[in-house]
């Protein structure tokens, strides 16, 4: 048991059963920050938005980079644009709150704890996101911490970081579009009709593959197996049968609206640029 008057060297308790998950939109944004930051920057910094989940969740669900100036012993945040970019986006949707703050790069360093300092006194118990927009072995890692401090008394000695669960969180369309930008070698993102090529082209290859079974099996050079059969069964019991004409005109029909969506939002930045460069003008005026 420890006198009385003697000073004690502890860890501040850890949030129990913190965990995270990250919407497609965050990385996308992060990883666009830091191809877009100033020359002499080696890392974008930013403020994580989202909310926290009935189960403890941190839904993290949007983005937005701070500007910084680091060093090797000190870190220098714009606090106002940080607060000015906050009320922006809580002006279009106000349910989002701080849920802590972003940096790219592989780990930890030693700014670190100054930055998840000054954003535990936005937000209590701040999620650390870090993305490695490095790309080591054709895939960005991505990590989620939160900060254990170690006090000796009253007085913060250090930072130590935990890592917590996270979880990237997306539906079957952005699961097709964080595959498309996972590669290193993709130029841009394909269009409605080159996705559609790429789908119709992976559909014909499957379909190779399961008459190559079904054939397999029929001449006995491959043993049946019921469930696969069952599934392939179920699999063509679910499409419905149309004539090629109909067909053909459900598909032209499809591709008609697609085109009409594009060359209507064709027309709207056209008009919108417009609008915008005659206010322009009129100011000047």
């Amino acid at each position: 048991m420890a006198s009385s008057g003697q000073t004690v060297l502890q860890f501040s308790s850890p949030p129990t059963n913190v965990s995270a998950s990250v919407h497609p939109l965050v990385i996308f944004n992060i990883c666009d920050f830091y191809v877009r930051r100033p020359d002499q920057a080696e890392r974008v910094i930013g403020t994580l938005l989202g909310s926290v989940l009935p189960d403890g969740t941190v839904d993290i669900r949007n983005s937005y980079a701070v500007p910084h100036n680091e060093s090797s012993d000190q870190v220098a945040l714009d606090i106002d644009y940080h607060h000015n970019m906050l009320l922006s986006h809580q002006k279009v949707n106000p349910k989002e709150v701080i849920v802590g703050w972003f940096s790219t790069g592989f780990g930890v360093t030693g700014g670190s704890a100054l930055i998840h300092e000054f954003y535990a006194r936005e937000v209590s118990n701040p999620v650390h996101l870090i993305v490695d927009t490095g790309f080591k072995n054709g895939e960005a890692a991505i990590k989620g911490f939160v900060s254990i401090n170690l006090s000796l008394g009253d007085q913060q000695l250090a930072a130590q970081f935990q890592e917590i669960p996270l979880d990237l969180r997306m539906v079957e369309a952005e699961q097709i579009g964080f595959d498309v930008l996972k590669p290193t070698t993709v130029d841009k993102i394909p269009n409605d009709l080159e996705g559609m090529e790429a789908s119709m082209e992976r559909l014909l290859a499957l379909l190779d593959e399961v008459y190559k079974y079904v054939d397999d099996v029929v001449e006995g050079q491959v043993a049946p197996d019921n469930e696969i059969g069952q599934f392939i069964s179920d699999t063509v019991a679910s499409i419905p049968k149309l004539s090629p004409h109909t067909f053909d005109k459900l598909v032209n029909d499809s591709l008609q609206d697609q085109l009409l969506l594009l060359y209507l939002s064709s027309i709207t930045r056209t008009q919108l640029s417009l609008a915008e460069k005659l206010n322009t003008a009129a100011q000047i005026l």
